[in-house]
């Protein structure tokens, strides 16, 4: 297998870069924490795209269960077909439909698997999964089959750290937490993202950006795709460099929450 050494459009720090290598060469899950915004769900689209695989994305919500990733029989579209005089109302197999991780072990091709802040879920959801990203397959009871994975996928997994995971899943895994860039990594993250960009605007623009998130009151601390869209505002704009600080235009487009808006409108003189 490739070695994963980033995109064009994805900057990664080094440690990042050996902690998606490794974990590939050992063939276990990639376990990714960080602060929203950190390019977490990112990594897993710039994996794929880097190594030319198929991303499957399994979205994790409050109610997600294990049982949904894996597959689902639908008893209500058999119980409609047999009264209705549907086809193939006696092979179960016809109601079985594959979830995300179901798909990714069905795959004639290695796939990248991106299950998606999985802290969400239930508390006991990730120890459901145990037995599945350890031994690749899983059963189907209504046909008593087991379903194994023809290739093993990349499987990354990415968390806000909204709750503590179980230990016995997280020493399944290779685990990694994405700091927020340094500017000099910044820097070179957003100027990815532009064809062209004014060093001037650049540097005050990051400056006013890293002096809003190191306030002690602010809420929501803004991260690396608010800095983006500021520049992008800044520029459609025309705004003048010195103009940044002084008067925070578009500020809306870094801070999201009432209460952060006044904090900096307070502390404007500050910058």
């Amino acid at each position: 297998m490739n070695n994963f050494t980033g995109t064009s459009d994805y900057i990664a720090g080094e440690e990042l870069l050996a902690a998606v290598n490794i974990a590939m060469a050992l063939e276990k899950p990639l376990l990714v924490k960080g602060e929203p915004g950190t390019g977490k769900t990112m990594l897993a689209e710039a994996i794929a795209k880097a190594l030319g695989k198929k991303l499957i994305i399994w979205n994790i919500k409050s109610t997600t269960k294990a049982q949904d990733g894996l597959y689902i029989y639908d008893t209500v579209q058999r119980l409609y077909d047999s009264q209705f005089g549907g086809e193939n109302v006696d092979d179960i197999a016809h109601y079985i439909h594959l979830g995300k991780l179901g798909e990714a072990f069905a795959s004639d091709e290695q796939v990248v698997l991106l299950i998606d802040e999985i802290d969400k879920a239930d508390i006991e959801f990730p120890n459901d999964l145990l037995w599945e990203l350890d031994k690749m397959e899983f059963y189907i009871h209504e046909t008593k089959e087991t379903v194994t994975a023809k290739h093993r996928p990349v499987v990354i997994i990415t968390s806000n750290a909204e709750k503590e995971l179980p230990d016995a899943f997280l020493r399944r895994c290779i685990f990694h937490y994405i700091e927020f860039p340094e500017p000099a990594l910044m820097d070179e993250i957003v100027r990815a993202h532009f064809d062209s960009i004014d060093d001037e605007l650049l540097k005050e623009a990051m400056r006013v950006f890293y002096e809003i998130r190191k306030m002690r009151d602010i809420r929501k601390k803004p991260a690396t795709s608010e800095l983006i869209d500021w520049i992008r505002a800044l520029q459609i704009g025309g705004i003048p460099t010195e103009k940044i600080a002084k008067e925070l235009p578009f500020v809306g487009v870094v801070v999201k929450k009432d209460e952060d808006l006044e904090t900096i409108r307070k502390n404007k003189a500050g910058f």
